[in-house]
């Protein structure tokens, strides 16, 4: 049995996060903690996060686990969700400028006004619902999946990745962006897998049972 240790630090969707793991892993531990020794000890580590980036990374810090986070990519198995994938990178434009985890180079922006779709319909912001997310190359958390699954989004904020090697999903609102991140040990992604149907407690899935090796 597995414990997988999904992070509390007062700004995530705990309830529908702990509860999807639960559905797809139900012989495995699911800890809800800020506790940090307990987080260590987790065989997998899954951080969500909702809201503005300056409060996110407050309340990491207030709760004592910013250093623990910005050593995600030395550690287990690692699932960072919404917040929890944009907080990774260095810095965020939210709130006039955040500085984040620092995890992975890149930047989180703000989408600009107006947006619009390639056929000229104007797209609001924030970007709230269901979104084709295509697998810019392959990795375990995608499988069983299929390419171009529609997973559910609500956020201002999209994620400017450094490294374009590290993108292993992308999809378009009013321009390509990169809804996921994988990097050793790491996935992180833009959009909510616990609200995502079948294609999300998928992911869910199959996070639970990754080894961390590519």
């Amino acid at each position: 049995m597995q414990r997988i240790a999904v992070i509390d630090y007062g700004m995530g969707n705990l309830h529908s996060v702990s509860k999807a793991i639960e559905h797809v892993a139900p012989d495995h531990e699911v800890v809800v903690t800020d506790n940090e020794a307990i987080i260590r000890s987790a065989d997998k580590i899954v951080c969500p996060g909702q809201g503005a980036a300056a409060d996110c990374m407050s309340a990491i810090q207030q709760h004592g686990l910013a250093d623990l986070l910005s050593g995600a990519l030395s550690g287990q198995p690692f699932l960072g969700i919404c917040m929890g994938y944009q907080v990774l990178f260095d810095q965020s434009e939210e709130n006039g400028g955040v500085k984040c985890l620092a995890v992975m180079p890149g930047e989180a922006k703000r989408f600009e006004h107006p947006l619009h779709a390639d056929d000229g319909v104007r797209l609001k912001v924030p970007h709230m619902g269901w979104s084709k997310v295509i697998q810019a190359k392959a990795h375990p958390l995608w499988q069983g999946i299929e390419d171009g699954s529609r997973f559910y989004f609500a956020h201002s904020y999209y994620c400017v990745p450094a490294n374009s090697d590290s993108v292993s999903g992308f999809c378009d609102y009013g321009h390509r962006i990169a809804v996921s991140v994988a990097q050793d040990n790491v996935f992180a992604c833009q959009f909510h897998p616990e609200k995502s149907a079948d294609a999300g407690l998928r992911l869910l899935k199959n996070f639970v049972q990754w080894d961390a090796q590519i």
